[in-house]
């Protein structure tokens, strides 16, 4: 029996191991671009939030986290019709985030300090209209809407947003502190349930840890999901439609419209563009067919 105990104790530690050393489903999720040595190392060296080329880039643009799976046509496509430009660089991280950035003028990501101002920020509408005074032109170029990540199969057969707030549901949840898509769940949550489930979800639970808060949520509520610290994320549509397209083992909750939000994304041109003609350009060019083909690929709406 004691044996029997000891073998058992053996596999709990050895399955832990095995689960704590699982990068399977790691990013970057991305192509990477190529070079003559290539280092990535899951869970160790891994920053797929930056893209291109960081030394002297001809164009710089900070997009709003949850559009990092468009980046890779997005960016072959601008330098297709604009083949001046070989060298961008783009960042992918929150909006709240990059906003910072631009105000401090730098950003440090483990070792790395990044002091490159952007000559475009993409973010929702409602910081794009706050930020005003910096921008020389905006344009809005897409939406989104919300849904609900999930494992495949659905074990915990989450239905809505009102299933976020049973007890037994772990839910990944945007930081309203640092994401923007924070404060329009919780809309979503005074919509579906009111304010009880709002209080619920975003106060009972995170003291109990059935809430678990992100600071970087289109990266770690598909993780938190896939490897089963979380059993649901309320999540831009569009990130559930790509978990979904890469073939990861997802399932996207849809949220009816009653409940449900609709985000405007809009980009602005810096007035301190250090390119200003890029700016320009790469304005422009989100407004194009091509841009807004490869928005709508990703699970996006466009104008």
């Amino acid at each position: 029996m004691k044996r029997n105990f000891i073998l058992l104790a053996c596999c709990q530690v050895m399955a832990c191991l095995v689960m704590a050393q699982d990068h399977r489903f790691d990013p970057p999720w991305n192509t990477p671009p190529q070079s003559s040595v290539m280092f990535t190392v899951p869970g160790i060296n891994n920053t797929p939030d930056l893209f291109g080329d960081i030394n002297d880039p001809q164009l710089v643009v900070f997009f709003a986290g949850n559009q990092f799976m468009c980046i890779d046509e997005l960016i072959h496509a601008f330098k297709t019709a604009h083949p001046q430009y070989t060298r961008v660089f783009a960042e992918t991280l929150p909006p709240g985030i990059l906003a910072r950035q631009i105000e401090g003028g730098s950003l440090t990501m483990g070792n790395l300090r990044i002091t490159l101002k952007p000559d475009v920020y993409t973010a929702g509408k409602t910081r794009i209209d706050a930020m005003a005074p910096l921008f020389e032109d905006t344009v809005a170029y897409a939406y989104n809407k919300l849904a609900i990540m999930v494992r495949e199969g659905n074990p915990k057969n989450i239905k809505g947003l009102k299933d976020l707030g049973k007890k037994e549901v772990r839910v990944a949840m945007p930081n309203p502190e640092f994401e923007g898509i924070g404060k329009r769940i919780e809309a979503a949550y005074v919509k579906a349930g009111g304010e009880a489930l709002k209080n619920t979800i975003m106060n009972r639970k995170v003291q109990d840890s059935t809430t678990l808060l992100t600071q970087i949520h289109h990266r770690q509520t598909p993780l938190w999901v896939l490897y089963n610290r979380a059993d649901a994320g309320p999540v831009w549509y569009s990130e559930a439609f790509y978990q979904k397209l890469i073939h990861h083992p997802v399932a996207l909750i849809p949220i009816p419209d009653q409940e449900n939000i609709q985000a405007t994304y809009m980009a602005g041109s810096l007035k301190k563009a250090p390119h200003p003609q890029a700016a320009k350009d790469f304005m422009q060019f989100l407004q194009t067919v091509t841009a807004k083909a490869i928005y709508k690929k990703y699970g996006f709406d466009t104008p």
